[in-house]
């Protein structure tokens, strides 16, 4: 019988190889990462052109 044992669920890639949810220890995620970097570098870029 087809559907018995609940619904699948819908898995990205990252997710697949283990780095589906949030974990503790695993520090900042990418996307924080870039977005304190882009603000670093448009400081700098403020800061040259002043």
């Amino acid at each position: 019988m087809l559907g018995v044992g609940g619904t699948r669920r819908n898995l990205s890639r990252d997710a697949l190889r283990g780095g589906g949810g949030k974990r503790a220890g695993r520090g900042v995620d990418p996307a924080a990462q870039k977005r304190e970097l882009l603000r670093k570098l448009k400081e700098g870029r403020t800061a040259r052109g002043a």
